[in-house]
């Protein structure tokens, strides 16, 4: 079985949980979720998921984000024929949005038409006016909508509404922290060197997400194109990180008494039948630990793991923000280990921000429609926690400035700031990285394709490191440079910030405010779900979580060592990895016109309440909440 009819649970069951893949696998998972949301949803409540999630085209979810996209104005205030145009669009919303396809988008309405006249819910003289006065489309310019950073940024409010237990029948405005000119430069830069480049290295697909060192998402770039693809490859996809990984294990190293300065020797290694070598097949001999991560030399993160143990390294790891699963096998010292772009960058965040724990964040202020402050990050939020002792971050950052100085991440210095980062390449070149950071900006970019087919040598110094660094020129444009623990703000830095500055004011324009505001038409509106559908849409995502495993904080630190490594023998049977070097440089009036679409259901836009038995032990009666909407600003 590849295809088939489904219910309109079943769709709602689809659309939330499951991907489109067709398999009977998903077909049997969609069954029961289907079974699932009847037990515990009205047939109006089910309606309304659907209504309200569906995506629609034009990076919109939910018949109000494209009634505003589409014609300019509320779903309570569309006439027939635009009616029409939104209801054809979920058989395929692509295929049918009519700023990309109003031709196919006109044939649609017209058979929507005339199918509700066969179904008596229109008579003929209305469908004759419709056709005569035919919905009208507003302009578009989708290109600039900061669609992968809305809908992250959807997740990020719902967390922050169930947190902070807001409730109420009423619609939400959201402050977010994003830099619409970064964002749109961002996805721009993207699409740049995806075209440039695409051909000659077999490469299609890219992400790159920006954030302050606290944590403060200011643009995700989830691909190429959210039209085509609204999977988001800088929060969602899992992929090998390669030696981007690298950096926590000289960290857990730094904090088991090793030094940046410390003699190491680069030479052969092996763990039971795992022999890693380095890209260019040659080994460098003694030399010091800051020089083998600037060059990425493999041998030295094994024989780390070795001496410390993978158990420090793991725990290191999530102790600065990684959040996603490591691998306890030694290979997982080269990055084997499958995280998001969002999750690595988070853990460079922690180097940037001074070994204070960063946690990205999208949501700074909730408020209600009539400017009452619902929630506020500035009031709310605590103080970062000091994770890790600003010494040993120094350290890792000193040797981190070096990788960009003198290592594979030379096409990424910036020269008017300090900085520190890292190159990533994984097996057979699956995916390529480059993560950086300056003292007010974190970036990360990821190169790769959908379907895990290797591109052509494409390494994280290659396409990652440059288009980095053009994206950092951006992000860059309204802060001072500043020093970063270990690496000072000296006078070369400066020199090159003023020469840096006389440039940028002659080229670019006068930059946008520091927070933009998006209105309700260039995003999706966001629903926060009523108690009962909440919870059940809770308990649904917990079928799926596995429970969270905490981790132990490491052990205390030992005394600094003087000698050079002395490898153990080694005891474990493990597999290959791959890493570059330096040498790898290349109205209410008009709820009768919804109605008759889609059936006499309950107005979602006006307050309706309804009385609920309740059985307790006082017998006290609840009234149903209705739907929250809300407005990303």
């Amino acid at each position: 079985m590849v295809q088939g009819g489904s219910s309109l649970t079943q769709q709602v069951a689809k659309n939330l949980f499951l991907s489109p893949e067709r398999t009977i696998r998903r077909k049997v998972h969609e069954a029961f979720l289907s079974l699932w949301i009847e037990a515990r949803l009205s047939k109006e409540e089910i309606l309304k998921l659907y209504l309200d999630r569906s995506y629609l085209g034009g990076g919109n979810y939910g018949v109000e984000a494209a009634s505003q996209f589409y014609f300019g104005k509320s779903v309570r205030d569309i006439n027939l024929s635009e009616s029409a145009m939104l209801a054809g669009l979920f058989k395929a919303p692509s295929k049918y949005a009519p700023h990309q396809n109003p031709e196919a988008a006109r044939a649609r309405t017209n058979t929507v038409l005339y199918r509700m006249l066969d179904s008596g819910f229109i008579t003929q003289g209305e469908l004759i006016q419709a056709r005569r006065e035919p919905a009208q489309v507003v302009p578009q310019n989708t290109a600039d909508s900061p669609d992968w950073f809305l809908d992250w940024a959807y997740r990020d409010t719902l967390e922050v509404i169930e947190r902070e237990k807001i409730t109420g029948a009423y619609v939400l405005e959201v402050k977010t922290t994003i830099d619409i000119p970064l964002q749109s430069a961002s996805q721009r830069l993207i699409n740049e060197a995806l075209i440039a480049n695409g051909a000659n290295y077999d490469v299609s697909q890219a992400a790159s997400v920006t954030m302050a060192p606290d944590g403060a998402v200011r643009a995700i770039v989830g691909g190429a194109s959210y039209e085509q693809s609204q999977f988001n490859r800088a929060t969602d996809a899992l992929r090998q990180s390669g030696s981007s990984f690298k950096p926590f294990v000289y960290l857990a190293a730094l904090l088991a008494g090793y030094t940046p300065d410390q003699i190491v020797v680069d030479g052969p290694v092996s763990v039971s039948d795992w022999s890693p070598k380095n890209y260019s097949g040659k080994y460098a001999g003694r030399t010091t630990l800051s020089n083998a991560l600037a060059h990425s030399y493999n041998s030295i993160p094994v024989k780390l793991m070795i001496d410390i143990g993978r158990k420090a390294i793991i725990e290191t790891s999530h102790r600065v923000g990684i959040k996603g699963e490591l691998e306890n096998w030694a290979p997982m010292v080269l990055g084997t280990s499958a995280l998001s772009l969002m999750d690595l960058s988070t853990g460079y965040a922690t180097f940037a921000n001074g070994g204070k724990l960063s946690q990205p964040y999208a949501v700074l202020e909730i408020r209600k429609a009539n400017g009452d402050i619902l929630y506020s990050r500035e009031e709310k939020a605590e103080m970062p926690r000091q994770v890790v002792p600003e010494e040993k971050i120094a350290e890792l950052n000193s040797m981190l400035s070096a990788v960009v100085k003198t290592g594979t991440g030379r096409r990424a210095d910036l020269g008017f700031a300090p900085q520190g980062g890292k190159t990533g390449t994984n097996q057979s070149y699956r995916d390529a990285w480059y993560i950086g950071f300056t003292a007010n900006n974190v970036t990360g970019v990821w190169f790769g394709n959908d379907d895990f087919t290797p591109m052509n040598e494409v390494t994280g110094g290659l396409l990652p490191a440059p288009v980095w660094k053009e994206i950092m020129l951006v992000a860059e444009r309204n802060f001072e440079p500043r020093g970063l623990a270990g690496i000072p703000f000296d006078e070369t830095y400066a020199l090159a910030a003023a020469k840096m500055r006389e440039e940028m004011a002659a080229a670019m324009p006068p930059a946008a405010t520091d927070q933009q505001e998006i209105d309700d038409a260039a995003g999706m509106p966001v629903v926060a779900q009523s108690g009962d559908v909440s919870q059940v849409l809770k308990g649904m995502f917990n079928l799926f979580e596995g429970p969270n495993q905490p981790v132990a904080p490491p052990k205390a630190k030992v005394q600094p060592r003087k000698t050079t490594l002395i490898l153990p023998k080694a005891n474990t049977s493990m597999g290959e990895s791959l890493e570059e070097t330096d040498t790898d440089m290349r109205s209410d009036k008009k709820k009768n016109i919804v109605q008759k679409i889609f059936g006499v259901i309950e107005d979602p836009f006006k307050k309706k309440e309804k009385k609920k038995k309740k059985k307790d032990n006082d017998g006290d009666k609840d009234k149903k909440k209705k739907k929250k909407f809300l407005g990303i600003f």
